[in-house]
């Protein structure tokens, strides 16, 4: 962890984050010029003009920020079994994962973002290993929280999943093992958040609901982060991420609503599916149910109205539309609003294939991300955010594997015949 009032890796961005974009200049994104000072230690933001430009989400100049996107959540080690099943596995391939960081990730490796995590980790083996895994994503590491082991991880440890695939009429399943994990002790003070988006500068945080329910005390850490970054003029999103097994022993869905609805209000951009919605802030998604053309649009619509007259400070809602038919086929789609634009829709992928349905959304939230970052319209960033979603379901693990160029290729229409 960095030490308050230390500039990780000095003046430079770092490791690899050193990248020069070729449209920058001495003018911000698009051509547009920076006024000096514009943002400082106590700050505020502007708009940003030109390419950039975005009318809804008030976005802090590249030039002014070491990262673009920030991310706060636990970081686990999947153990994965590939075709077969946990209880039967002989051997696992591992990679990292963790809601929140897979945006971060994504962002980094596919979108060439400039990204950091907010994390913590024990300090062994198994901690140095996601933390080479970390760093071969992209994603900085000098906001990670190393806390001593105890030898056996009584008190502290690094959190494990064990995820199988599933196939055809045998679903995904997920079996995490992360009680007591390092990212879970962390408290509001240990994180220097005025040196992170202040001095430093973020122009988007990311966390979500998986993290909130990581214990009793990481809602309050959020609350802090986004505290923060708001007073900062950074963008702040959350994926609400349900997830029944991480609420059931601290007080259930009741529980999951309170702590959430208090950490929506601070909230620019919301992001979820119907079940989240439903679950974590009590906007059910009237008649939902599965036909031959997917789940009912028009239902999502109501509900995203009525969740947007409740918290004005959404400025944009994202939702995935995603329709079972089985684990190795569904239907995949996405609706957005905006104040601006209003309701937005990603084309409907009817009967996707798909390999590894985990980390899905995680990557509609970062390509979603991205599209706001770079082009500045929801409906651009619906689409690239719903071709970056079905793409990483194609390859195994929780994040991306999926190229900026393949991304772009399958948003204007690009099928998958061979490249040669």
């Amino acid at each position: 962890m960095a030490s308050r009032g230390d500039t990780p890796g000095g003046n430079d961005l770092p490791g690899a984050h050193q990248r020069v974009r070729e449209r920058q200049g001495a003018s911000g994104p698009g051509g547009a010029e920076l006024a000096k000072g514009s943002v400082g230690a106590g700050g505020g933001c502007r708009p940003v003009a030109g390419r950039g430009a975005m009318t809804a989400l008030q976005l802090r100049p590249q030039e002014e920020c070491r990262y673009d996107v920030v991310a706060l959540g636990e970081v686990m080690l999947r153990l994965d079994p590939g075709e077969g099943r946990i209880r039967t596995a002989r051997e696992f391939q591992v990679w990292e994962g963790g809601g929140e960081y897979n945006v971060a990730r994504g962002l980094s490796r596919c979108f060439r973002q400039r990204a950091a995590v907010v994390t913590g980790l024990a300090d062994n083996e198994v901690g140095r290993l996601l933390e080479g895994l970390i760093l071969q994503g992209g994603v900085d590491t000098a906001f990670v929280r190393w806390m001593p082991y105890d030898g056996v991880g009584r008190s502290v440890r690094n959190g494990l999943n064990f995820t199988e695939r599933g196939f055809g009429v045998r679903g995904a399943v997920g079996v995490s093992d992360r009680g007591h994990s390092a990212a879970s002790l962390l408290r509001p003070e240990d994180v220097d958040w005025e040196h992170l988006f202040g001095r430093l500068g973020v122009r988007w945080f990311h966390t979500g609901g998986v993290y909130a329910g990581l214990s009793e005390t990481t809602p309050r850490v959020i609350e802090e982060a986004m505290r923060s970054a708001r007073r900062h003029g950074t963008v702040i999103s959350f994926d609400l991420n349900y997830r029944s097994s991480l609420w059931q022993a601290i007080g259930g869905q009741a529980r999951a609503q309170s702590v959430i609805r208090g950490l929506a209000e601070n909230v620019d951009v919301m992001i979820g599916n119907e079940e989240d919605f439903t679950a974590c802030l009590g906007f059910e998604v009237a008649d939902l149910g599965e036909s031959a053309g997917g789940l009912d649009v028009q239902s999502f619509r109501s509900m995203i109205t009525r969740a947007v007259a409740e918290y004005p400070s959404f400025s944009v809602v994202a939702t995935t539309l995603r329709a079972v038919r089985s684990a190795t086929v569904n239907d995949w789609g996405a609706i957005a609003w905006s104040r601006e634009e209003g309701f937005v829709e990603a084309p409907n992928r009817e009967g996707l294939e798909i390999l590894d349905r985990v980390g899905g959304g995680d990557s509609f939230a970062s390509g979603l991300i991205y599209g706001l970052l770079e082009h500045g319209t929801l409906s651009s960033a619906v689409q690239y955010g719903a071709a970056h979603g079905a793409l990483a379901m194609t390859t195994p693990g929780d994040t991306s594997m999926a190229s900026l160029e393949e991304v772009e290729r399958l948003v204007r229409g690009g099928g998958a015949r061979v490249r040669r």
